[in-house]
Parts: C-alpha cells; sequence; structure tokens
C-alpha cells in the first residue's frame, strides 16, 4: 500500500517536472518569436514612419505629404481602441503583405505592402507577436487624412491594389542564386522597401519596378521625400553607387558615415532608426546584392575630377563668379577649396552623387534649412551644418548651388533660381523639375486638373526625423 503511494508521488513529481518544462519550452519560443519580430521591425523601419515628431513610439501620426494631400501614419500599438490589439494573425496579415484593412478596405500604398507582398509568412508571423506582445499599448486616435473629397474616397485604391501591387508570395530567389545575395535582395526588395524612395514613380504613384526584372527604372532614384532626393542605387559612375564597394555600403547603412559619404535627410532616418540595427551578415549582403545588379547605361558617362576649380579658388579668382565668392565665404571650411570635404564628417561634393542628380533640391535644401549627421552606435559623434536661410538671399544661395553642381567636374545643371529657392525656403516646395506629364513643362502635372508639385512622377513625402528627434 504504502509503495504505490510513493509510486503515484513520484508519477505526480513527474507529470509536474515535464509539464514545467513543457511550459517553460514554449514561453522560451514564444521570447524568440518577439526577438525575432522586433528585428523583422527594425528590417521594415516600422518605427520612424509610425511615430510622429515628438510623438510616442508606434502611436502614428507621422504627416505624410502626398501630391493629393496629406496623410498620417496610423497608430500600431496593441491598443484594442486605437491600435492594432484586436487584429488576428491573418487580419495582420492583410494589412501588411496585402494592402488591406481590418475593415476591409485599401491602405494607401505609403503603406509598402506592394514590397512587403514578398515578406515570409514567418517573418510576419514574428512581427505580429512582436507589436502584439512586445509593444505598449498608447491609447492615441488616428488623425484624419488631409485629403479633400472625392480624392479621399478608398474604394479607387483598391482598384489601384489590383493593378499594381503583386499577390502576396513568401520571396523565392532565382535557382542558382548565392544564398547572400539571396538574402540581400529579399531585404533591399521585400522587409527594407528600397524601392519606396529610391524607384521613380509612374502616372498612378506605382513604383515604376519592384525588383530587377522590372529593367532600369528599378532603384534608379526617386522624387523629392521631405525635399531631399532619395538617388539612384545602381552602378551608374555619376549619378548612382559605380564608385562604391561593398565595404562603403557596409559601413555607410551601420554608421551613416564613409571617407567619401555622409548620410543626410531622410537617409539620415533610415540609418539611425533602422540599418545601424541590422546583423554585419545582412549589411554585407545588402551590399552584395546592390552591387551585384545588372548594369545599367551610363546617364552621363564617368566622372573625371577637374582640379582647376581649386585653382581658381586658392588663387582668390572669385570676381566674376558670385557662386564662388559664397562658396568661399561661406563652405570652403568644412568642404575645403577642393571640394573634398573631411572624411566621416562633412562630405566632398566634388562628385558628390547627390549634388550632380537632375533635381537640385537636396542641394539647395541642405543650404536652406541645414542638416544633421546622426550619431549612431557606432559613430556616435554627431555633426550638424547649420542653416543659411537667414544668413544668404535667395540669390545668393542659388549662385552657390548653381556653382557647386558645375565646379570640381560636375557636369549638373546650373540653373536653380532665387525664385526656385524662395518658393523651398517659404513654402517648402522642391525645386520643379520636368514631369512625366509634361516634359516641358517647368512642373510636373497630372492631366489637367492641378500642379504636381514633387518633381518627377508622384512621391509620397513622410517628414524627417533627424536633427528634431532622437532615434528610439
Amino acid at each position: 500500500m504504502m509503495m504505490n503511494r510513493l509510486k503515484a508521488a513520484l508519477g505526480a513529481v513527474t507529470v509536474g517536472l515535464l509539464a514545467g518544462t513543457s511550459l517553460a519550452h514554449a514561453q522560451g519560443a514564444e521570447e524568440d518569436l518577439i526577438k525575432k519580430g522586433e528585428y523583422v521591425a527594425r528590417l521594415g523601419d516600422c518605427v520612424a514612419c509610425h511615430t510622429a515628431l515628438n510623438g510616442q513610439k508606434f502611436a502614428g501620426g507621422l504627416a505624410i505629404k502626398t501630391p493629393i494631400g496629406m496623410i498620417y501614419s496610423t497608430n500600431i500599438t496593441p491598443d484594442p481602441t486605437y491600435g492594432i490589439g484586436t487584429y488576428t494573425l491573418q487580419e495582420f496579415d492583410e494589412a501588411v503583405r496585402h494592402g488591406i484593412r481590418k475593415d476591409g478596405s485599401t491602405l494607401y500604398p505609403a503603406m509598402p505592402y506592394p514590397a512587403f507582398s514578398r515578406m515570409t509568412q514567418d517573418d510576419v508571423k514574428s512581427l505580429y507577436a512582436y507589436f502584439m506582445h512586445g509593444v505598449q499599448p498608447v491609447a492615441q486616435k488616428n488623425r484624419e487624412v488631409g485629403i479633400s473629397w472625392p480624392m479621399s474616397m478608398r474604394w479607387p485604391l483598391a482598384i489601384w491594389r489590383t493593378m499594381f501591387a503583386p499577390t502576396p508570395k513568401d520571396f523565392t530567389p532565382a535557382p542558382g542564386t548565392d544564398p547572400e545575395i539571396a538574402r540581400g535582395e529579399y531585404l533591399v526588395t521585400g522587409a527594407g522597401h528600397c524601392g519606396a524612395c529610391h524607384t521613380p514613380r509612374g502616372f498612378a504613384m506605382q513604383e515604376k519596378a519592384l525588383d530587377a526584372a522590372g529593367g532600369p527604372d528599378f532603384l534608379a532614384g526617386g522624387a523629392p521625400i521631405d525635399n531631399w532626393i532619395a538617388p539612384s542605387l545602381r552602378n551608374d559612375p555619376v549619378v548612382g553607387l559605380g564608385r562604391w564597394s561593398e565595404d562603403d555600403l557596409f559601413q555607410f547603412l551601420k554608421s551613416g558615415r564613409t571617407d567619401h559619404s555622409a548620410v543626410f535627410g531622410g537617409m539620415a532616418d533610415v540609418v539611425g532608426w533602422s540599418t545601424q540595427y541590422f546583423t554585419d551578415s545582412d549589411l554585407h549582403a545588402i551590399a552584395k546584392y546592390l552591387k551585384a545588379l545588372p548594369p545599367v547605361p551610363p546617364s552621363r558617362g564617368d566622372y573625371t575630377y577637374d582640379p582647376s576649380t581649386a585653382q581658381a579658388l586658392d588663387s582668390g579668382n572669385t570676381a566674376s563668379n558670385p557662386g564662388a565668392r559664397v562658396y568661399v565665404e561661406q563652405c570652403a571650411a568644412c568642404h575645403r577649396n577642393d571640394g573634398g570635404g573631411v572624411a566621416r564628417m562633412f562630405p566632398p561634393l566634388a562628385g558628390n552623387s547627390v549634388v550632380v542628380t537632375d533635381d537640385p533640391t537636396s542641394i539647395a535644401h541642405i543650404i536652406v534649412a541645414g542638416g544633421v549627421l546622426p550619431p549612431t552606435n557606432w559613430a556616435p559623434s554627431a555633426v550638424a551644418m547649420p542653416d543659411y536661410k537667414s544668413i544668404l538671399s535667395d540669390q545668393q544661395i542659388a549662385d552657390v548651388v548653381n556653382f557647386i553642381r558645375s565646379a570640381w567636374g560636375n557636369k549638373a545643371p546650373a540653373n536653380v533660381t532665387a525664385a526656385d529657392v524662395q518658393k523651398l525656403r517659404l513654402d517648402h516646395a522642391p525645386i520643379p523639375t520636368a514631369g512625366w506629364a509634361d516634359p516641358t513643362a517647368a512642373t510636373a502635372t497630372w492631366g489637367l486638373f492641378m500642379p504636381q508639385p514633387y518633381g518627377s512622377g508622384w512621391t509620397f513625402a513622410p517628414q524627417t526625423h533627424t536633427g528634431v528627434d532622437a532615434e528610439q
């Protein structure tokens, strides 16, 4: 009798131990899933878009300009009233990869679900676990869009989604693709959604290409984003990455700076809030994929440095060039007479792909509004460029922009006017360039209805956190 009781007691203890072990394994697996989801959220840079300037993390409210009005990012915390706390995994997947809200309506494509459509279901599952169990709920109401009727109607978005958004499918690389390049392709075209900014958009605001199979438009450079140009990521030696090495790209995405470049504007948000947290293996994969993209015809041949500009500035021969005079007085101390800058602090202007793009908005905007090279975990110093909007006249800014774009062998159009700078300074309006609807006009248009104020093709322009908020 006593032996039976002892056996029963030992059996109960064994069952309890096994149950406890199973529970610990289950809790450990859930924690691992949440941790993975946190990393996937970094890959997608969810926090930068879904956090307002000076706002609470993931609570939405970031202003995003579009050619038809203002929209605002939404609350994606697990708050059950204003956030996504009541979403099931299937409803979450519908929003992330299909672009469909819980109520069945279509999301604005400022949410890059065409890129997210190729994310794996495992990544989406981990992302869901993170947002439901690793993010603090915030009871913040979503802001209403600032788009007038009839453009505010959402049913046309469903037609857009049918025409331009791929059917969601787990990314699978082409047979025989190097595994590292395949990982880089997944990150660039999927979770990282690089094309949302760096690929030009067409007549319906769609990205002209979602991957390299779409031809030379893919990652060929986009329209202004909050008055910053997203340059080409193709291997063009003048306006792209042709003169960058894989290690240059790795260091840039990890720290925001290399010996010949420094991050600014909207890309500073990407580095500060996203890519600096990537694993080294993922950063190397991205760099290897970008350098492996099929070549495109160089838009302007190659870049050759011209020393005559530095020689003229060294000799003080600036009397006939008002832009050169401004440069010597205000810019040369940091960027030097030779346009070479200071490694990892002040980027060179000679041969800089951002300087020589067809759209001069970036270079004009940083002179008008200033800029910040943000600190990262790998380069903790912050470097700021002052704004000159109250120091230089509109004409002086136009003169120095034109000088920089045509000095040291740079061969960009030197056609910025004082009126362009005034609109940029007072109205925060990008400098107009010829657009897809009317390549001979001073500004792009869509049909006959209204001017399209964001350069060539449509674009979304989220506010930039850098210089306003610390990275979250």
